[in-house]
């Protein structure tokens, strides 16, 4: 018997993760967290609807929490088999886990010492610590590589992130054998940083992700364009640029742009540039690591000079380098996590400069329902920021063309036109981007379907 079933964004964004049952065999593809809100903090609580235990693999196609999020609570709570990944993902998900886990200590703490001694951290740097050590199997692309009985798998290049994957299942268990697909978060071209990803190999059943199945990204020179313009304006009105940066390749990406900002006068030199976000400086010494992930013409770029800096680039690890940015009333660019602000350093720094009507807040990538990005994006006039009432004054920028999703075209040539018995569509709003592409693909007459979640779907 052969069933999937969904445990996380059905009919959502956030949460990914996917079971499939081969035989006695069990696999997950991905274990992520929600984001968003109280209600996805509360999802993240909730036990899984599977026993950890009987779990023997997770193919993690790429390091975002979203998808890797609660491999430390899978492994608190029995998993004891091996995590496979790219190698540029392993690395980017350490990162990530040991610095979730050490926020959500952080926030227990503050909440102790407001007197709410219920409060508990979803994972703890010990709990972190413990899933890299179920990073035993690192894969490269391409490589067909045996998983459990009955199950073997190939990563493929998602284009998404570094180190991102799709990923091809070929299951058997005795009496059917069926080609799976899973595509992961599938990628834009964007600044051509990345490899393109590649295309959907032939399967019985593909598993496509819809972020923004309903629109196109902007031509990414254009989308350049206008986040120079929206920085340079706000200097020159002596403001400050306030950028929630999500820390792996957004980071990066924006990091790269303004150094090409630099160099083509858009940007005076002087300017003091802040990437005040210790996970993104660590994820910027693994793209250094990884050029194997990289396009042929950054990588040649890379060896030349350093593509991630500007004359006065300032990585601010420490608490008090970061507070210290708060200290200038104009004239910097301060790019800090997360990018959905539903925590980290970039709360502090929209709580001292939100209510300036010569700063700018600059969003480049997807926010959530429910998160406090998404609140001022839809125009809020006062939000709550750390027990603060902030009004909302300073101008607000929403580039959409820096996404590392695929556009709805990307997204459908990805997939391709090779018969499918089934198409099902996860990681997307449900009357949004997956709504759009269900009716796209009916009425090409493909077979399609939004699973529920914790739905079993039998495929042989």
């Amino acid at each position: 018997m052969i069933v999937y079933t969904c445990h996380g964004a059905a009919r959502g964004v956030t949460g990914s993760c996917h079971l499939v049952q081969c035989g006695d065999s069990r696999i997950l593809i991905d274990c992520g967290m929600y984001q968003g809100g109280h209600e996805a903090n509360a999802a993240n609580a909730r036990g899984f609807l599977f026993d950890p235990h009987a779990i023997d693999a997770v193919l993690l196609t790429h390091a975002h929490l979203d998808h890797c999020g609660r491999l430390p609570k899978l492994v608190r709570d029995g998993f004891r088999g091996s995590i496979l990944a790219t190698a540029a993902t392993r690395d980017l998900a350490r990162i990530v886990l040991m610095d979730a886990a050490s926020l959500q200590e952080d926030e227990t703490r503050r909440a102790a010492a407001r007197g709410d001694h219920h409060a508990t951290p979803l994972s703890t740097v010990s709990d972190a610590f413990r899933a890299m050590d179920a990073f035993d199997r690192v894969v490269g692309y391409g490589e067909a590589c045996d998983v459990a009985p009955g199950i073997r798998a190939t990563f493929l290049d998602a284009g998404h992130i570094l180190g991102s994957a799709s990923i091809l299942l070929e299951l058997d268990d005795g009496a059917t054998r069926r080609r799976m697909v899973f595509s992961g978060d599938l990628g834009h071209h964007g600044s051509g940083m990345l490899r393109a990803l590649a295309p959907a190999p032939e399967a019985d059943v593909v598993v496509m992700e819809t972020t923004y199945g309903d629109r196109e990204h902007r031509d990414f020179a254009a989308t350049q364009a206008e986040f120079l313009t929206a920085v340079s304006s706000t200097l020159r009105d002596r403001g400050n640029v306030i950028i929630p940066t999500f820390a792996l390749e957004r980071a990066q990406e924006i990091l790269f742009c303004l150094h090409q900002g630099v160099r083509g006068g858009t940007i005076p030199a002087g300017t003091p540039v802040f990437l005040d976000s210790p996970m993104a400086i660590s994820a910027t010494d693994v793209f250094r690591r990884h050029p194997e992930g990289l396009s042929d013409s950054f990588r040649e770029l890379l060896q030349r000079e350093d593509p991630f800096a500007t004359p006065r680039v300032r990585f601010t690890r420490s608490v008090d380098e970061s507070m210290a940015i708060n200290t200038i009333e104009g004239g910097a660019i301060i790019l800090a996590g997360s990018g959905m602000c539903t925590g980290g350093r970039v709360m502090h720094h929209l709580l001292h400069n939100l209510d300036r009507g010569r700063a700018s807040v600059i969003f480049v990538g997807y926010a959530a329902e429910g998160s406090l990005a998404r609140k001022i994006i839809d125009g809020y006039k006062r939000v709550r920021i750390d027990h603060h009432d902030v009004a909302v004054r300073s101008h607000i920028w929403t580039i959409n063309g820096f996404s590392a999703h695929a556009g709805q075209s990307e997204l459908l040539a990805w997939l391709g036109t090779s018969p499918r018995r089934q198409v099902l569509l996860v990681h997307g709003e449900e009357h949004g981007g997956m709504e759009v592409m269900e009716q796209v693909l009916r009425a090409r007459g493909v077979a399609v379907a939004c699973p529920t979640l914790e739905s079993p779907c039998r495929l042989g």
